[in-house]
């Protein structure tokens, strides 16, 4: 069986349940992420109930029952006095989807589950792994974290992660111009407030509603974008005369945005290997009303079908997502430390093979959503070592702090610092004078 996303899954069931309010997907939406977001303090939590078994000798149903219970009937309410009546619709719903012969071998623990401390998670533990159950983070990653930031910054940092930024959302002038979104946003009940340094970017401040429900989101008048994927873009700084290739385009917010600062001149050619996020980046390109941009599937770590050479290339490629758990909470506990090395890897096949589609005198943007060094300024070194006609340029706008290693010219913004996903930007210049080796 492919293993789905959380929101995948849930956005399948929902639409086998056929469940229409709003509402109710809200809530089970909230109640599925802020579960699994605190998994590891939920999991030692319940193991502790269970001595001497553990929650992982049980099916995965089972385990899923007894996290949303735990969530449920002790986080949800802050740890105040257990609702018995509530915790027994929980654990009747719960017979009734995985049957009341699965649940048998754990309904002992339930009660304990409503009366057992917080505190009792806390008992014992290295200082990184307390670091990690506070703040709901694999033990590896803070000492990690803590190798690369210090204790201070790393705990201020993850503390971030525990509720997601703020909503951004970039104003689509390709439709009409920027007072008018305005307007009609606040018709809608939605109040923004402009980012700083950062062209058509704003913070949803308020909102009665999801954007995505709006008015204006549907006629395509806004893109939800987190300001530092803003950044990555105006860093190019694409112009209407360009040839630019977005590399990893799907599912589509960069590419609506570079047609937007090119006010749809020039050419854009958007690539991705999956044919899935590339029927998403069609529907996108369409709404936004971007009329420049052609698509090709393809795997940006080989050669290209490609015969033109770009004068903005603009690559974002898969990165372990260290940068973007207040979002994602599920991704943190997929990941191992080998998974850093990993998609290195990947990344260095997709730079290495991209350069060369950059015209001499041309621009290359590379950006991830992760925090480490090896995705980042390790991977930048080595292209630089091996490519010496790429040099490192300034970013405008500069609203983030300088790259780590000396690497001053990057840019890095922090979920603790900037209010958004952690993201690594590069600029790179390609001489017109230096030949490839």
């Amino acid at each position: 069986m492919r293993r789905l996303s959380e929101p995948l899954a849930l956005a399948r069931t929902v639409k086998q349940l056929g469940v229409t309010d709003y509402n109710v997907v809200r809530m089970a939406h909230l109640l599925v992420s802020e579960t699994v977001r605190r998994k590891n303090f939920i999991d030692k939590f319940i193991d502790n109930a269970m001595k001497p078994d553990s929650l992982s000798e049980f099916d995965f149903g089972t385990r899923a029952f007894l996290r949303l219970y735990v969530y449920q009937t002790r986080i949800a309410k802050n740890w105040s006095r257990a609702d018995f009546d509530e915790a027994e619709n929980v654990v009747k719903l719960g017979r009734s989807i995985l049957g009341w012969k699965t649940l048998q071998p754990v309904e002992p623990i339930l009660g304990m589950l409503l009366t057992q401390e917080a505190a009792s998670v806390f008992e014992g533990g290295t200082d990184e792994q307390l670091i990690g159950l506070r703040t709901f983070h694999p033990s590896w990653f803070v000492r990690y974290c803590i190798g690369l930031f210090g204790r201070g910054e790393t705990v201020d940092m993850l503390q971030a992660d525990i509720k997601p930024p703020p909503a951004y959302v970039r104003l689509n002038t390709l439709k009409t111009d920027e007072v008018e979104i305005l307007q009609r946003l606040c018709r809608d009940g939605v109040s923004v407030e402009k980012v700083n340094g950062l062209r058509y970017t704003y913070e949803v401040t308020a909102t009665p509603q999801p954007v995505t429900r709006t008015a204006s989101f549907k006629e395509g008048l806004l893109y939800v974008q987190d300001k530092a994927s803003c950044l990555a873009v105006e860093a190019g700084n694409p112009t209407g005369d360009m040839t630019v290739l977005d590399i990893c385009a799907a599912p589509g917010a960069k590419t609506s945005f570079l047609a937007q600062l090119m006010q749809n001149k020039g050419e854009i050619i958007s690539l991705d290997y999956s044919k899935r996020r590339m029927a998403t980046w069609k529907n996108e390109i369409s709404n936004a009303g971007v009329g420049i941009a052609e698509p090709i599937i393809a795997d940006a770590r080989f050669h290209l079908p490609l015969d033109a050479k770009a004068d903005l290339l603009v690559l974002d490629p898969p990165c372990t997502g260290t940068g973007t758990f207040a979002k994602n909470p599920a991704a943190k506990w997929r990941l191992a430390p080998s998974s850093i090395e990993k998609m290195a890897e990947i990344q260095w096949q997709m730079l290495n093979n991209c350069s060369e589609y950059v015209k001499p005198g041309g621009t290359l943007v590379y950006s991830t959503c992760s925090i480490t060094v090896q995705e980042n300024e390790m991977l930048v070194e080595r292209f630089t070592k091996w490519h010496p006609e790429f040099l490192l340029t300034e970013i405008t706008p500069k609203i983030g702090l300088p790259g780590l290693r000396g690497l001053d010219k990057c840019q890095r913004l922090y979920p603790h610092l900037h209010r958004c996903n952690g993201v690594f930007i590069a600029k790179m210049l390609k001489s017109k004078d230096m030949e490839s080796t």
